[in-house]
């Protein structure tokens, strides 16, 4: 049984004050580079780690960020996991991730145990917001931040792509290359970024003087996804689109697979396949994608910025809702027909 190192025998053994230790393993704090390096020095040696629990106990600062997401199919949300816990370890704060459904009952199961974790801050993903957690949010001192989400809820940030642009774009692209019967395969029907992308295509093909040739429901989810797709091509030829702007790219690479390997059609060459997100695999030669970049390094840059806006300045804080324009990138899957 071995006894456990305190920060009394690293402060002896480095020749400080025990305060000065207590600043050396404080992110943030004022401490000597000189003093920095005896102290590190001697917790090596001793093999000595901070007690980060009690620290937060006395501070009042967990100096952790909880991070609530639905699902994790979708890569765009791993790819930005990665990126929020960089952004936050760079300010010596830690990501403590809850997976819930995307329902009422389970999140604020889950906003319970987040809480009691003591978290600085929680940003929510892929989550739909109730009116009744900002207020669990707000008593409890937490700020919180929507990624990727958008409400109408007072004070309440959220940072988003600029859905409804990256819509009209697609609208506007596919109709200035010939296409004429668009299809649309929706996500998730409560979804703000399903809504709003939807909304986007919707009225740019109006004003092009044009009207949506099918549409169908893929829930984000692959499975889901294939039986749109099914639904959309088991038509006869006359009667399938020549164009199909999927609402995410997830479910747009499902698409694409019943398209070929299931009715061996063609894409580009017998209907064009549009996606959301740009996710790495649409880069990828099997398919090439048609996407709205999703500008993810952005979006956590400001979801950050707002977050320590709100956990070191509250009082001066004015909810926002930020969206950020992404571009179209226009790969193999889709082609001009003129």
């Amino acid at each position: 049984m071995y006894d456990k190192v305190t920060s009394h025998q690293v402060a002896e053994l480095a020749g400080v004050s025990q305060s000065a230790v207590s600043r050396v393993f404080t992110p943030g704090a004022s401490v000597s580079k000189k003093t920095a390096a005896k102290v590190r020095a001697a917790a090596d040696e001793l093999g000595y780690r901070p007690n980060v629990l009690a620290r937060a106990m006395v501070s009042g600062k967990s100096r952790i960020i909880g991070v609530i997401v639905a699902y994790l199919e979708n890569q765009f949300y791993t790819e930005v996991l990665e990126k929020l816990s960089r952004a936050f370890k760079q300010r010596g704060y830690h990501i403590l991730i809850f997976m819930v459904k995307n329902d009422r009952e389970s999140v604020e199961d889950v906003m319970a145990d987040i809480l009691d974790y003591q978290v600085d801050g929680i940003v929510m993903a892929s989550i739909d917001l109730t009116s009744d957690i900002v207020s669990r949010c707000r008593n409890a001192g937490v700020p919180l931040v929507l990624f990727n989400r958008s409400q109408d809820i007072e004070g309440v940030t959220s940072i988003t792509s600029d859905n409804i642009r990256g819509g009209e774009k697609v609208a506007s692209y596919l109709v200035e290359a010939g296409y004429r019967k668009l299809a649309y395969i929706a996500g998730w029907e409560k979804a703000s970024t399903q809504r709003d992308r939807e909304q986007g295509f919707r009225q740019e093909l109006t004003r092009h003087g044009h009207q949506l040739f099918a549409r169908e429901t893929g829930n984000f989810s692959t499975q889901q996804a294939q039986g749109a797709a099914r639904r959309l091509f088991d038509n006869p030829a006359p009667n399938r689109p020549d164009a199909v702007f999927v609402a995410n790219d997830h479910m747009a690479f499902a698409v694409m697979d019943v398209i070929r390997f299931e009715y061996g059609l063609r894409v580009p060459e017998d209907v064009a396949v549009v996606g959301y997100d740009d996710v790495p695999p649409a880069s990828w030669g099997a398919y090439s994608l048609t996407t709205v970049r999703q500008r993810a390094n952005l979006m956590v840059e400001e979801t950050a910025k707002a977050l320590f806006a709100m956990i070191d300045h509250p009082e001066e804080f004015t909810a926002k809702h930020i969206k950020i324009d992404g571009d179209l990138i226009v790969r193999r899957s889709s082609r001009a027909l003129r």
